[in-house]
């Protein structure tokens, strides 16, 4: 039988902040929040990640496996209703490997990748393709309910009523350079009785 290793109350806390350096770094997951693609709660999920991989490394009783975390990380975008398709490796599979590996330098003391993540300045938000997955749609076959986001063109996600607010509103009436009239929509003319 092999002993258990167990985390130093050290170890224990330079594992949760590597946790919390790594998925604030996992772009999927923050354009996911930013675009409250999981609903508005969305940000207080994905707060709720860091101390649920930290009690999956501390609190089982079982071996751990990779594919044990990779599925927990890929049902957790799915509870975001996102899902990364551009037939690239999975970046899921990326952070998994990343906090086992951290895990396993935490166990022995070591924290240097903690420490690098802590030095380095967090890295510009790449991804290739994102696609918002509609959670009410049971047909896999129809993609357009979904949201498709090319990384050079990610945009917040703003109400579009406070950005009108701002937008100057256009006279009752002005006259075009070519000599027609523009009137401003009814809705634009005062009140109504």
């Amino acid at each position: 039988m092999v002993p258990e290793r167990v985390l130093s109350a050290e170890s224990g806390a330079q594992l949760q902040e590597g946790i919390s350096l790594v998925l604030s770094r996992w772009a999927a997951l923050q354009m996911a929040v930013v675009n409250e693609w999981g609903g508005r709660d969305s940000r207080l999920k994905s707060q709720q990640l860091a101390p649920d991989i930290f009690s999956w490394f501390t609190q089982s009783k079982e071996q751990l496996y990779i594919d044990d975390l990779e599925d927990m990380l890929e049902e957790f975008m799915l509870s975001l209703n996102t899902e990364i398709d551009d037939g690239s490796v999975e970046e899921d599979v990326q952070i998994a490997e990343r906090l086992m590996i951290m895990h396993e330098e935490c166990l022995e003391g070591n924290y240097q990748s903690i420490q690098i993540l802590r030095e380095a300045d967090p890295p510009a938000v790449v991804v290739p393709q994102i696609q918002g997955v509609d959670s009410d749609d049971d047909n896999d076959d129809d993609d357009s309910s979904g949201m498709v986001v090319d990384a050079p063109n990610f945009h917040s996600n703003l109400n579009r009523k406070e950005t009108m607010v701002d937008e100057p509103r256009p006279s009752e009436t002005a006259e075009a350079e070519d000599g027609w009239t523009v009137v401003a929509p009814r809705r634009n003319r005062g009140t109504r009785n």
